[in-house]
């Protein structure tokens, strides 16, 4: 009978499954003799393949099945085949090779199959098996990430607001053993959030995280160098594990949490289509729930379950948590500003650096309640996260010589010294100190206003300064100019009375 390509064999089985066509009409369309439709349908029939199977093959393996070669129904075929499912098994564990087990299949049944025959009957069994596009994930080796497509809701108790969230899911290769979380939003806490629960629920860390190129996980998803998110990266560090994206139009990469999130819809999103949750914690208890259903089912063609499969594959090659759980830290380059302070725009606030790395470019890690500053990868300055708006977290250290004997001065210091020069003093000095943004600035201000009693005497500038306050100009500069020219006595008469005139109508004209 005429051979036809591979290719014309996955068509037949397709339009058989899912169109629905005859023989007689499969073989108008494909122009293929009614016999050899016949025949081949038979065949992987017989094999026991369907179009989902089928299309994952390659050529020379669907070939194998279906031309001529036919599986072997002898005791020594049978001995051998009972064994497929630990042969599997073992392939995930590191360093274990087909020969290796050959090997101890001949050790145990010296009459057994020769290597050739034994990969051959076992790659036959793996190409109709459901393990066959996760067959070569080793235990503990990658664990992928992704975000389901279709989101599920949550219901505001006191609006009755209707709000989506989204949805994360975590499977790792060899076992497929999975985590499903809800969360708010795909933005990078909740991706590192949920990364971090799915490396608690399988009780240890895989040696590599594959996301499917997210936004929050890679700033460039280029396929030789891409860009991770810092963040991110920064998650893998703690954990001592690595961020592998996805490659962009490989679905193979993606293959595997693909078909978590198919199971996902089918397995969690139907169970808890009909019911109304109000927070995502309600939410995630019932996911849970059926997450550990999920887990401990049998999965066709095994007879053991993903829970079971990861006991004996990939929980043991795991690498141990750290002591520690990840806090979340962000990450800026700056630079350090003249006076020695770099500004984080997110709390509108100023810290210091050791003034000698003014003007160079740091690199900033911040938290919730820490922010420090790095040089050449170096820490340089550490402070106590301050959300004071227009605010400065200066360490005195971190002071020129200079600078730190200003330091010494403080508020009220001063104002006691300017209440020894008389009220107006006082009234000049206290208004520079409420608003001049920087203490230091103000320091230098004052300290300058109040020196000048030393050359030009205290009543002087006590005068002077009521004259400053009647122009509101309060600031050294000014202060010395009016002692300099000598113009403290003279006072504004705003109010002066003007003379009275005979021949201007008073209020008593309009009565």
């Amino acid at each position: 009978m005429r051979r036809i390509s591979m290719e014309k064999v996955r068509e037949i089985i397709r339009l058989k499954e899912h169109c629905g066509l005859s023989e007689r009409a499969i073989s108008r369309a494909l122009r293929v003799s009614r016999p050899v439709v016949k025949d081949y349908l038979c065949k992987l029939q017989s094999a026991g393949l369907d179009y989902a199977a089928i299309k994952e093959m390659n050529d020379d393996t669907l070939s194998q099945v279906i031309e001529g070669r036919r599986q072997d129904t002898s005791e020594r075929y049978q001995t051998l085949r009972r064994q497929f499912g630990y042969f599997a098994k073992e392939l995930k564990r590191p360093g274990v090779t087909r020969e290796r087990l050959w090997q101890e299949y001949r050790a145990e049944h010296p009459d057994g199959y020769g290597y050739s025959q034994f990969c051959y009957h076992f790659q036959l069994w793996r190409s109709t098996s459901e393990l066959t596009m996760h067959m070569n994930h080793k235990a503990g080796d990658k664990m992928f990430v992704d975000f389901t497509g279709k989101k599920l809701r949550i219901v505001d108790k006191s609006s009755g607001e209707i709000k989506e969230v989204e949805t994360f899911v975590a499977i790792l290769g060899a076992s497929q053993y999975t985590y499903v979380e809800a969360v708010a939003s795909q933005k990078k806490a909740d991706l590192i959030n949920a990364t971090q629960n799915a490396f608690h629920y399988f009780g240890g860390v895989p040696r590599a995280v594959v996301p499917d190129c997210l936004k929050t996980a890679v700033n460039n998803s280029n396929n030789y160098e891409p860009d991770i998110n810092p963040e991110y990266a920064d998650l893998a560090r703690h954990y001592q594990t690595v961020i592998l994206p996805a490659r962009p139009n490989r679905p193979k990469d993606k293959a595997l949490v693909e078909g978590a999130v198919r199971i996902v819809y089918a397995w969690i999103y139907a169970a808890l289509r009909d019911r109304i949750f109000t927070s995502l914690q309600e939410l995630n208890r019932a996911i849970a729930e059926e997450l550990e259903k999920y887990n401990a089912k049998p999965m066709q063609r095994l007879t053991i379950s993903r829970k079971t499969l990861f006991e004996q594959t990939d929980k043991g090659m795991l690498t141990p948590l750290p002591p520690q759980q990840y806090v979340i830290r962000e990450f800026k380059s700056l630079k350090v500003q003249f006076n020695y302070h770099i500004y984080l725009s997110n709390d509108k606030h100023y810290y210091s650096v050791p003034y000698r790395y003014r003007g160079n470019q740091v690199r900033v890690i911040y938290t919730d309640s820490v922010v420090e500053i790095f040089y050449k990868n170096q820490r340089i300055a550490f402070h106590k996260r301050n959300r004071t708006p227009n605010g400065y977290t200066t360490v005195k250290d971190h002071m020129p010589s200079h600078h730190k004997a200003m330091s010494d001065w403080n508020p009220q210091r001063l104002i006691n010294w300017a209440s020894h020069l008389g009220e107006y003093v006082e009234a000049v000095i206290a208004h520079i100190l409420k608003h001049r943004q920087h203490p230091e600035q103000a320091y230098k201000v004052c300290l300058g206003i109040l020196n000048l009693a030393k050359r030009f005497g205290k009543t002087r500038l006590n005068k002077a300064c009521r004259r400053a306050i009647d122009f509101q100009h309060y600031s050294y500069k000014g202060i010395k100019n009016i002692l300099e020219n000598r113009t403290e006595e003279q006072q504004l008469d705003c109010f002066e009375t003007l003379p009275e005139h005979q021949n201007i109508r008073g209020s008593h004209y309009y009565n």
